[in-house]
C-alpha cells in the first residue's frame, strides 16, 4: 500500500514549482498570494473560494495559506483590518465552502481518474511527508475520520483527496464526509475570526499570534485520535499476550 504509483506528469511537474510561482507572481502582480490579507485585498471574496479549490483540489494548492486565510476573511468583515477593507460575510461563507467543496471533489476525481496515486515524481518533502500522513489517517482511523480530521491539517487536506480517490475510497463515502468537514472547517474558522473581530478592537494586532494559536488547536482531534488509538493498540496487545 505504500508503494505509489505514478500520477499524471503535468500535474506532478506543476507541485514541484509550487512555491517558486508563489514569489515569482507574487513580486509580477503585486500580490502576495503567500500572504491572506494581500489575497484578500486583491481579489475579495471570490479570492477566497478560489484559493480554497486550489489548496484542497490541486497539489500545486498545498503551500496556499488555507486557515489563515479563513479566519482573517472573517476578521475582514468586521472591517477591523487596516486600509479600511471590509467584506460581506454572506457572500464570503458561500465561496469559502464552495471553494472547499468542490475542490475536494475534483482532488478525488483527479486521483481516481488517474488510476495511479500520487507523488512519484514530485521532489517536495512536505508533499511527501502529507501524502505520508494522509495514507496514515486512512489507514488508522477509517474513512469518515481520515477525511474530516484531514481537514484541519494543512498539506494533508491537499494530498488526501486524491490519495483516497487513488485508493478507491467510495465515492459516496467520501462525498458525504468531505462536505461534513468541509463546511465544519471553511464555515467554522470564517466565523471564528468574524466573532473575534467584532469582540476585539484592533484584534488585527494580534493576527500573527492568533493564526499560530489556530494552527496548533486544529492539530488537537488529531492528536486526541493518536492518543487515542496508540491506548486501543496497547489494550490488544496486552490482551493477546495475556492469551
Amino acid at each position: 500500500m505504500r508503494g505509489l504509483p505514478a500520477m499524471a506528469a503535468p500535474l506532478f511537474a506543476a507541485s514541484q514549482l509550487g512555491s517558486q510561482l508563489g514569489s515569482q507572481l507574487g513580486s509580477e502582480l503585486a500580490v502576495n498570494i503567500l500572504s491572506a490579507q494581500s489575497l484578500l485585498a486583491a481579489f475579495g471574496v471570490l479570492g477566497v473560494g478560489v484559493v480554497m479549490f486550489a489548496e484542497t483540489g490541486l497539489l500545486i494548492g498545498f503551500f496556499l495559506p488555507g486557515d489563515s486565510l479563513l479566519f482573517t476573511a472573517g476578521l475582514l468583515c468586521t472591517g477591523s483590518g487596516h486600509g479600511g477593507l471590509k467584506l460581506s460575510l454572506g457572500p464570503l461563507l458561500v465561496c469559502a465552502a464552495v471553494g472547499a467543496l468542490a475542490g475536494s471533489q475534483c482532488g478525488y476525481l483527479i486521483g481516481r481518474k488517474a488510476g495511479g496515486a500520487l507523488l512519484a515524481r514530485s521532489g517536495s518533502p512536505r508533499l511527501h511527508e502529507g501524502a505520508e500522513r494522509a495514507e496514515e489517517l486512512l489507514e488508522r482511523y477509517g474513512h469518515a475520520k481520515a477525511i474530516v480530521l484531514a481537514r484541519f491539517v494543512p498539506v494533508v487536506r491537499t494530498v488526501l483527496n486524491p490519495m483516497a480517490g487513488a485508493l478507491q475510497v467510495p465515492a459516496r463515502t467520501f462525498t458525504v464526509w468531505q462536505v461534513v468537514g468541509g463546511l465544519v472547517w471553511s464555515i467554522g474558522l470564517t466565523l471564528a475570526g468574524y466573532g473575534l473581530g467584532s469582540s476585539i478592537p484592533n484584534v488585527d494586532r494580534y493576527l500573527l499570534p492568533i493564526i499560530a494559536v489556530i494552527v496548533i488547536v486544529s492539530l488537537i482531534p488529531l492528536a486526541a485520535e493518536f492518543r487515542r488509538s496508540r491506548k486501543a493498540a496497547a489494550r490488544t496487545a496486552e490482551k493477546g499476550a495475556e492469551g
